[in-house]
């Protein structure tokens, strides 16, 4: 196992230039990350391609691996020149990857309204979903590159439609990055969640929530899961996840690639971060297998 952080846990310090991208970098290092995630939040690479060599500089000048690249998209378009255009996007992001030398590359593939996530939309969304992600998998597997998509998104986010989607595109690259937390966006077990998709895993998410009913309403700071229970971002491994049953779950499995730390919590990101990074490292060496 290999553990580092995503960028996307410091994001709230790049966004207001209390950091920049090579500190972001550099702070991982210096906090014992082995590798770190590219999440384009606050800077764009397909902007401003020159931060790539600065990555990639960065990196390797304190040590630690860059383990992946993380974009957003969406293929539910209501014409197929936008379609199109979205898979063109992404084809471009795989480019990027590629010049970043990862081999991993997480983008999402869909998103509705959460009252239209049903199993009907999925069900009827599903071909073209299947068709976007093989032409880019296609693509990147000649540069070398594992592409995925998240449990993201209130739509394609239960374990079973992401399984069901890598099963239907059906390339050996294309896998799942697979974020123990976000089940419960959608009001499934984290735990039993993650034993259904860790076989499909090119790379892991540790994330935690605090989690109330939908009774209860804990006021600012909370969003709703896909059926009304309050969430908030927690330091991982003091929210209300079995985060220990989880990493279990994950040994248990085999699984030994890159564990990628994110935190979205209130608390101040780097004493967030810092705090999740030494609980995942404690928990891992502490779990059964």
């Amino acid at each position: 196992m290999k553990l580092g952080l995503s960028t996307y846990s410091l994001h709230r310090l790049l966004h207001t230039n209390e950091m920049s991208l090579t500190d972001a970098i550099r702070w991982v290092a210096e906090h014992g990350g082995e590798h770190v995630e590219i999440v384009p939040l606050s800077f764009n690479l397909l902007e401003n391609p020159e931060l790539i060599d600065d990555i990639r500089r960065t990196a390797e000048e304190v040590g630690i691996e860059i383990s992946g690249y993380c974009v957003g998209a969406n293929f539910v378009k209501a014409s197929e020149q936008e379609y199109e255009q979205e898979i063109e996007r992404t084809l471009k992001h795989v480019d990027i990857a590629h010049r970043l030398g990862v081999t991993r590359m997480r983008h999402d593939v869909a998103s509705r309204p959460i009252l239209e996530t049903t199993l009907e939309n999925f069900e009827a969304d599903l071909p073209r979903l299947v068709q976007a992600c093989r032409l880019i998998a296609d693509h990147a597997a000649a540069c070398g590159v594992t592409t995925s998509l998240e449990n993201h998104g209130f739509y394609v986010q239960n374990s079973e439609r992401v399984r069901r989607l890598v099963i239907e595109v059906n390339r050996p690259n294309f896998r799942t990055t697979l974020d123990i937390g976000n089940f419960l966006c959608v009001d499934e077990d984290p735990v039993s969640a993650v034993m259904n998709n860790v076989a499909y895993a090119s790379m892991v998410h540790l994330k935690d929530f605090y989690r109330r009913p939908a009774s209860f309403n804990p006021g600012e700071g909370w969003f709703r899961s896909s059926h009304g229970a309050y969430l908030r971002g927690a330091i991982f491994g003091q929210g209300d996840i079995d985060t220990p049953a989880v990493i279990s779950a994950l040994k248990s499995s085999g699984y030994d690639g890159y564990v990628s730390l994110e935190f979205e919590g209130m608390e101040e990101p780097r004493t967030g971060a810092r705090i999740a990074l030494e609980n995942a490292r404690r928990l891992w060496e502490e779990a059964s297998v």
